[in-house]
């Protein structure tokens, strides 16, 4: 599973050419402030922590960095439910030709919506995360849903799904064939929806909804960094197909209109689609195929959201592409702070992040992109670990197998 230790990070500064921008308005704070109240009405909502990791900033030669820690979200382990619940709000509400502010979730769940709404059901693939948010949003409100996984998911996460109550399976095919199979089955079933965080021509408005929900997120740590006295000057995102990073992004790009932070997409150095993208610098996205073996599931995905593809490329400062190794030791940093320190328990996808600011503080190799960024020790980072040990099992080989070893040299030699 794990790539070669040794391998090197990618990266490249956006010089692509700018475009008309029209997707940033979706991300205006107005409409994250929309789907943040509407989370808000879930008994289950809690605002996630923002931890502040001072003696690690020390040590680092940075001023501050934090992370908002989405293990906590919902009991879900993960920042995706944020964005299935939202958009499934959204279609019922489009559907009953209401307003989704008319329909927090106590109306939701209520018997006199059901009896107006009916049941849907609702189309997603996964390689995990998303599917268990859409999952457990579909099964709150009395909603019927089924879930396509590709090859070399793990019975973990399916079981995660599962016990949902949703129909999952695990495809022989990769990521991007999954959506297509669940897309063209949710077409051929009576009131089947698919609600996928990815986004093609033709498949926009959904994706849309679910990038806004993400920025619950994103307005949270906004309020939390305000409250520590706290402005980011750079923001690190990780991205599959860019719908996080696009919602993360769009929401800073927006809220710092005159001086925005530096904002860096990262991704699994398997499924770089949108780092070959910006190296191709035209405009036009470059789509991975194949396996796309990588530890970092979340992040298997080789076909960008066309929707957030335009945010990120008039608004990202630069694309990275990293090798497992860069996860791995993310993870193992987050689970054995420094000093005071508080631990995080951050998974494979959640952590490569911060993987990534250890090797370009602490790396020479990486001089270059850490000057090209003004990382230093005026910067005040933030980050986000998108998950927690959502596979439990992989997460134990990472943090003490030493699974991926640490990219200095080969794990055997260590």
């Amino acid at each position: 599973m794990c790539n070669a230790p040794e391998a090197a990070i990618k990266w490249t500064l956006n010089n692509i050419p700018k475009s008309e921008d029209r997707q940033l308005q979706y991300m205006s704070l107005e409409e994250m402030k929309k789907a943040s109240d509407f989370h808000k009405s879930f008994p289950q909502y809690d605002v996630t922590p923002l931890t502040r990791l001072s003696d690690l900033a020390e040590y680092l030669g940075l001023k501050r960095l934090y992370v908002k820690d989405e293990s906590y979200r919902f009991g879900l382990n993960a920042f995706k439910v944020l964005g299935g619940s939202y958009a499934i709000a959204r279609q019922i509400a489009k559907e009953l030709g209401r307003d989704v502010s008319h329909v927090p979730y106590s109306v939701l769940t209520s018997k006199e919506l059901r009896d107006q709404f009916g049941q849907a059901t609702f189309f997603t693939a996964t390689d995990g995360n998303h599917g268990r948010g859409v999952a457990w949003a579909a099964n709150k409100l009395g909603q019927k849903c089924v879930v396509r996984m590709p090859k070399g998911t793990t019975q973990t996460r399916l079981q995660n799904i599962a016990k949902e109550h949703a129909t999952v399976t695990i495809e022989n095919m990769n990521y991007d064939d999954c959506v297509r199979l669940a897309a063209k089955e949710a077409a051929e079933t009576n009131r089947g929806i698919m609600v996928q965080d990815t986004a093609w021509e033709g498949y926009e408005e959904i994706p849309t909804w679910i990038m806004q929900g993400y920025g619950t997120l994103a307005m949270e740590a906004d309020k939390q960094l305000s409250a520590d006295g706290s402005r980011p000057t750079h923001i690190f995102i990780q991205a599959g197909v860019g719908s996080l990073a696009g919602a993360v992004i769009g929401y800073f790009a927006n809220r710092f209109k005159e001086n925005p932070p530096v904002m860096v997409v990262v991704e699994a150095g398997a499924a770089d689609c949108l780092y070959r993208s910006a190296m191709q610098a035209d405009g036009s996205r470059v789509n991975v195929t194949g396996d796309m073996l990588t530890i970092m599931a979340g992040l298997a995905c080789g076909e960008a959201n066309t929707v957030s593809w335009d945010i990120l490329r008039n608004h990202a400062d630069a694309f990275v592409s990293c090798p497992d190794w860069v996860s791995a030791n993310g993870t193992r940093i987050y689970g054995a702070p420094i000093g005071a320190d508080k631990r995080v328990i951050s998974g494979e996808s959640g952590s490569v992040t911060l993987g990534l600011v250890h090797a370009l503080m602490t790396n020479p190799e990486y001089k270059d992109l850490k000057e090209a960024l003004k990382l230093d020790g005026n910067s005040q980072v933030l980050l986000v670990s998108s998950e927690g040990d959502t596979d439990p099992d992989r997460y134990r080989e990472i943090a003490w197998e030493g699974l991926c070893g640490t990219g200095k040299k080969p794990f055997g030699d260590l």
